[in-house]
């Protein structure tokens, strides 16, 4: 496979005067000529939103290219490992490079046409990366499916995007597919790369791998010959909180120009880092990390088992030690929950010097944000680590973890707090599908508790109003359009070309964005008053750290109400909620002086003290609200908290209002009686 390493520059300028479209001949770095940025069609490429100035100045780059020049620095290096029977099973980048490029012959082989979608069904792994790369490499367009999907959204997006060949992680995954399998006329092959399919049509990836080492390398040479830049390589469906999910169109562009600013941003070393892979890479957050942020800098990506997210992600931790991790709220929230634990179980000075350190490590992270540099060079601080903060990192297996990230929907003041006690910065990420994943950030040196970071060059960013307002993107990180869907394409794309994010946020005087609510999630009351519900439900759960989620009701109602969960133990292997109370809720009684056996959520709202507390929250969240009319009048516990399984939450954890809203309706109504 020949690629030309001098196109693979990310510190390079193109030269003034030399049309884009002249860059190179033919692919993968090829750029077809359009005079569009936005489209819905497959097969129409679009203009890159390419300038004069640093950085939208750099050279594009394909991703067969991201991957050689990764190869050409580091081919020796450890690229993916994986942990198979107790064992870590690793591939180079020359070993991983050989069995993408077999991959994508097999995809041909089974019938793969150009511009065509590779779906791909299953837990993180080394053949989902190589799936992945394989199907772009072979001129089509990969396709990832949330392990948690319904068979109903499975055969939706197999058909919305037509796909021709299907990678499954397991039998248990296929089985979905079981009632509609002869339904999806465009379906070529399916290949499992974990288990013993059932069925002899269904190829085991080994043996699909050993069919593509036997095919000639000049029929994927065709293939990349007419690869270009500025086509559609992957898609993104969306996860579909208010209906179907939309297919966000990510070019080549996309993926490797939002990787290499991200290197840059956080100062990424070069084959030195990292990572656990253990989020869903059909997520763009996971997608944009795991794959290309990792590939930009040729670090090393070690996978967790599919249990992670069920208690087993701290081992894994603990043996990869990486060097930046990403995590969603809900995770921080649990890596929380336990350590709260472990410190209720701490006796004596034991707990008094725990406490002394944390008011310390507090301490000294809120003088950094305040731009003080000295804060980290005080006789206690160096004592408070040397006791307490490396000892908790060595535990957690972050010792060597310079960057914590958390993304995909808000993390609570108490939490970044909590974290910062313990003298780990957690960075908020903000951004969306239609971006590529980031869009604002901070980062260790530029961070304010409460904000989702200032604008990065690069990713534009304006809000359109005058003190709050629409949040809007502009730069060669945001989307191509939604896959045969017109309508929301020219929607989502305002006159100018920014990219409309539907969130309402506000600036500061310093440049960082707060997100204040969403467009769609407005509440209109019945007096006319606007009320944005996130700020609201927000400053509930700040007040009332037993609350797991706030849902604020009141559209056409005279006044408003909320819906409250508790935080509850989850089911290890449903990942369902229990009606036994999480050590948050069981700390928080007792910060509140209730020393009543009180451990379950009957046990909780049927309490006469505990609901004068309860309401006691609720009026300091009133007292700090905008207005009388955007004070919570009345509120409900609900039995239960929410939860994927539940259908109340979608995969990255975010609320999904409508379905609260439909299947709560009578207990809703209830409050308005």
């Amino acid at each position: 496979m020949k690629v030309c390493l001098s196109r693979m520059i990310f510190h390079g300028t193109i030269k003034q005067g030399k049309p884009i479209e002249a860059m190179a001949q033919d692919g993968p770095d090829q750029i077809l000529h359009s005079e569009l940025f936005s489209t819905w069609n497959l097969n129409q490429p679009v203009k890159l939103r390419v300038n004069s100035n640093p950085p939208d100045n750099l050279p594009p780059v394909s991703v067969p290219q991201l991957l050689n020049v990764a190869v050409s620095i580091g081919g020796n290096l450890d690229a993916l490992a994986v942990k198979r029977e107790g064992s870590w099973v690793k591939w180079t980048y020359h070993e991983y490079q050989s069995e993408v490029y077999a991959a994508a012959k097999g995809f041909i082989k089974l019938g793969l046409q150009a511009r065509h979608c590779v779906s791909i069904l299953g837990f993180n792994s080394p053949e989902w990366f190589m799936a992945e790369l394989a199907a772009i490499h072979g001129h089509g367009i990969s396709v990832g499916i949330y392990p948690t999907s319904s068979p109903e959204a499975c055969k939706y997006i197999m058909e919305h995007s037509r796909s021709q060949i299907l990678v499954v992680e397991n039998q248990s995954q296929l089985d979905k597919f079981a009632p509609f399998l002869n339904d999806l006329t465009e379906l070529k092959a399916i290949i499992m790369y974990d288990g013993q399919p059932k069925d002899a049509k269904t190829l085991k990836w080994k043996d699909f791998i050993a069919m593509g080492m036997e095919i000639d390398d000049a029929v994927l040479d065709d293939r990349m010959k007419n690869i270009a830049i500025n086509e559609c390589c992957h898609l993104v469906y969306t996860s579909g909180t208010t209906g179907m999910p939309k297919a966000a169109m990510l070019n080549h562009d996309n993926l490797t120009w939002t990787a290499g600013q991200l290197t840059k941003i956080y100062s990424l070393v070069l084959k030195g880092e990292r990572i656990v892979s253990y989020l869903p890479l059909s997520h763009v957050a996971a997608n944009i990390t795991d794959i290309y942020l990792l590939m930009a800098i040729v670090g090393t990506v070690f996978f967790t088992d599919r249990d992670a997210l069920k208690g087993t992600l701290i081992n894994y931790v603990k043996e990869a030690q990486p060097t930046f991790f990403l995590a969603v709220p809900r995770v921080w929230e649990k890596i929380q929950e336990r350590m709260l634990e472990v410190g209720r179980e701490n006796k004596g000075l034991k707990q008094k010097v725990g406490q002394w350190a944390k008011k310390t490590g507090l301490d000294k992270n809120k003088k950094l944000l305040s731009g003080n540099p000295r804060a980290a060079s005080t006789l206690q601080y160096k004592i408070a680590n040397k006791l307490v903060f490396s000892k908790v990192k060595q535990q957690l297996g972050f010792h060597k973890c310079v960057n914590f990230f958390s993304a995909a929907a808000p993390l609570a003041t108490d939490v970044i707090e909590y974290f910062m006690s313990l003298d780990v910065r957690i960075m908020e990420i903000y951004g969306m599908t239609e971006c590529s994943g980031p869009h604002l950030c901070t980062s260790l040196q530029s961070q304010r508790v409460g904000t989702v970071g200032r604008e990065c060059p690069g990713f534009w960013n304006k809000i359109d109003g005058t003190e709050s307002g629409e949040i809007c993107m502009r730069g060669r990180h945001c989307m191509m359009g939604y896959l045969k869907d017109e309508a929301k394409t020219k929607e989502i794309f305002d006159e100018d070309g920014w990219l409309k994010s539907g969130d309402i946020g506000t600036v500061d005087l310093d440049g960082f964005v707060s997100i204040t609510g969403r467009i769609k999630e407005i509440i209109i009351t019945a007096g006319g008053e606007n009320v944005a519900p996130v700020v609201l439900e927000e400053n509930i759960k700040s007040q009332l750290s037993c609350i797991s989620n706030a849902v604020v009701i009141g559209d056409n109602r005279k006044f408003l109400s909320c819906l409250l969960t508790l935080k509850t133990e989850i089911h290890a292997e449903t990942m369902m909620p229990l009606g036994n109370l999480a050590p948050n809720a069981l700390i928080w009684l007792h910060d509140q002086g209730i020393d009543d056996e009180v451990t379950t959520v009957q046990q909780f709202v049927s309490h006469a003290l505990i609901q004068e507390k309860i309401q006691a929250g609720i009026d300091r969240a009133n007292d700090v609200a905008p207005s009388r009319a955007q004070q919570i009048k009345k509120w409900i516990i609900l039995s239960e908290d929410f939860s994927v399984p539940g259908g109340e939450l979608g995969p990255t954890l975010k609320l999904k209002r409508h379905v609260i809203s439909e299947k709560y309706a009578t207990t809703v109504n209830k409050l308005y009686k």
